[in-house]
């Protein structure tokens, strides 16, 4: 239990001993800090229950309070507003209680299992922009709920079978006719086979193959048939996805992994056939599956409904699968193998109409219980300056490679190389350019569309990743100069100035601000906070000069001051899978 937290739970033991019980009490952050650090505005409400005058119930608590010497100005406005301050003493106490454990100021929850899809690259894809939101609100969304007490299993889900499978070997065979792939009295060992094909022309071959497809109705029809007999076991073709699917998602975790993405499992839509028949014959047993024109539905409508919501087409009318097929039998595959509490998928939000079928379907079938949790949640789009998807100057889409490269150049021209080394700078830039990226991507709510601006969100001034790993360098840097001066009891005994003081309170409003971010699934306030709090600690160090203090007990309190600002800063930015470098 954090500090304010047990605080808060203190106070409402305080309301009910004056004859007020309060349900989940929390104190509201002070609308006027002249008046106060926090605010209870719980009389008007006990009014209404209690039949008494507010101003009378807030008078009763502030009696209660006044016992207390944690809190200092006890004041009421207005009709029964009640505004206090917490005391030096209290604050010195709580911020010597973190520094000592940075877990002393984290809300712990009683943990589920929770299963975590994100990513969705396709094979034998480039991975684009388009995957960069995913991946970055992913991946720290699953580390912030880690943090606070959750088991989650993330999965990249990749799309490894499809049209586009049967577009890649459809133009690989015209190129390579002779492979053995393509020998239906092939009887060796494909392993063998002396085929090699790079990341770099997959990402070339895909574009062409579709657009062969979209103009040449002879060569749809022939993908549209290799694609069939890949999902029906074809051998060859088998073989030949298998080798592209190697090389493909070494390629594509080897990006994931320079924007700090890892996952626990690299399955893909593949995964789920071994499941697609025990889920059809569940949803069969439901009674609810219905035929149209051929096809397989399932109603998934209501009368609640006051938007269209179509019928779920669960398998097409010549009995192939589709991505709700695959999404249904994957969702049978992961309850039977991790019994999880909860799924979350992050997705484009086009697709929240596809997924709330897809989870009404997984409901009415039986599929999955009531008590199991399936969520969507959308984000937005990153988007240039013309308000479109972020392009290449000659309007194509801009891989996910090449973007990191736009930006670590941009980064390059910033770095003081009297400072990083340069066997280093190189290392460095790449880290500012994933933070730049990373930061940018967080700062609007989750789903927002936004524009990334390079020039701005790579700057060292303003709310951006480089501002915050400069900073949290420079703290790095002052506690590094403190360590060889010898000095080594750190610990707060004072507050000197305003933002000591309101440092310290920021620190402590930490708790809250994880707690709205994973239930918002979005880490826009704690990229707020992030700024925030660096903001106040940088104004805190240009006002005084930490090193030269020659009040021992000042210096002490504010190193620690530092030391704990640091620790946050580290812990939040690895939260949102930001790494700091060494210098900059």
């Amino acid at each position: 239990m954090s500090i304010i937290k047990e605080l808060e739970y203190e106070v409402a033991q305080k309301m009910e001993e004056a004859g007020y019980k309060v349900e989940n009490f929390v104190f509201s952050p002070s609308s006027r800090p002249d008046l106060g650090d926090y605010q209870i505005n719980d009389a008007m409400s006990l009014a209404k229950i209690y039949q008494e005058n507010p101003h009378i119930i807030a008078e009763k608590i502030v009696k209660k309070l006044k016992t207390d010497n944690r809190f200092t100005n006890i004041n009421i406005a207005g009709p029964g507003f009640i505004n206090i301050t917490l005391s030096d003493e209290f604050l010195i106490d709580s911020m010597n209680k973190s520094l000592k454990d940075i877990n002393n100021n984290i809300d712990r929850v009683s943990g589920k299992k929770i299963m975590m899809d994100y990513g969705g690259a396709n094979i034998a894809k480039t991975l684009h922009v388009g995957h960069l939101r995913s991946a970055n609100i992913g991946e720290a969304v699953k580390r912030l709920a880690r943090l606070l007490g959750h088991e989650v299993i993330s999965d990249v889900h990749f799309g490894d079978i499809g049209r586009q499978s049967g577009m890649v070997i459809s133009e690989i065979k015209e190129r390579y006719p002779t492979l053995p792939y393509f020998d239906e009295c092939y009887s060796g060992n494909y392993q063998e086979v002396d085929f090699n094909i790079t990341p770099e022309e997959l990402g070339e071959i895909y574009p062409l193959a579709s657009t062969k497809a979209k103009t040449d109705e002879s060569k749809l029809e022939e993908v549209v048939e290799i694609t069939k007999e890949l999902e029906n076991g074809h051998k060859g073709y088998n073989a030949l996805w298998n080798k592209i699917k190697e090389v493909s998602i070494k390629d594509i975790t080897a990006v994931y992994k320079r924007i700090n993405t890892e996952f626990d499992l690299l399955e893909g839509e593949s995964d789920c056939y071994p499941y697609i028949k025990e889920t059809m014959s569940i949803m069969e047993k439901s009674g609810l599956l219905e035929e149209s024109e051929g096809a397989k539905i399932i109603n998934v409508k209501t009368e609640t409904d006051d938007s269209p919501m179509p019928p779920l087409v669960v398998i097409k009318s010549n009995d192939g699968t589709l991505y709700a097929t695959r999404d249904l039998a994957t969702i049978h595959s992961r309850m039977k193998r991790f019994s999880p509490d909860e799924i979350w998928y992050f997705a484009d939000n086009r697709q929240s109409l596809y997924f709330e079928q897809v989870f009404r379907a997984s409901y009415l079938t039986g599929l999955v219980q009531k008590e199991t949790k399936l969520e969507f949640f959308g984000f937005g789009t990153m988007t240039g300056q013309d308000g479109r998807p972020f392009k290449t100057r000659d309007g194509g889409v801009m891989t996910l490679k090449d973007l990191i490269k736009s930006i670590k150049e941009e980064t390059l021209k910033r770095i003081n190389i009297d400072m990083v080394e340069e066997e280093k700078r190189e290392e460095t830039a790449e880290m500012i350019a994933i933070a730049a990226l990373k930061y940018a991507d967080f700062l609007p709510f989750r789903t927002k569309d936004y524009v990334f601006d390079p020039i701005k969100f790579t700057d060292l001034e303003g709310k951006t990743g480089p501002y915050l790993l400069y900073s949290t360098v420079r703290m790095k840097s002052l506690l590094e100069k403190v360590e060889k001066e010898g000095i080594k009891e750190i610990s707060f005994h004072k507050l000197k100035g305003t933002n000591d003081r309101l440092l310290a309170l920021t620190i402590l409003k930490m708790p809250m601000v994880l707690k709205k971010s994973l239930e918002a699934k979005s880490l826009n306030e704690i990229a707020e906070y992030l700024y925030k709090l660096t903001s106040i600690y940088n104004s805190f160090y240009a006002e005084n000069k930490v090193l030269t203090e020659e009040d021992e007990k000042l210096k002490s309190t504010w190193t620690a001051l530092t030391k704990l600002t640091f620790n946050i800063n580290s812990l939040l930015l690895k939260t949102l899978g930001i790494k700091v470098p060494e210098k900059m």
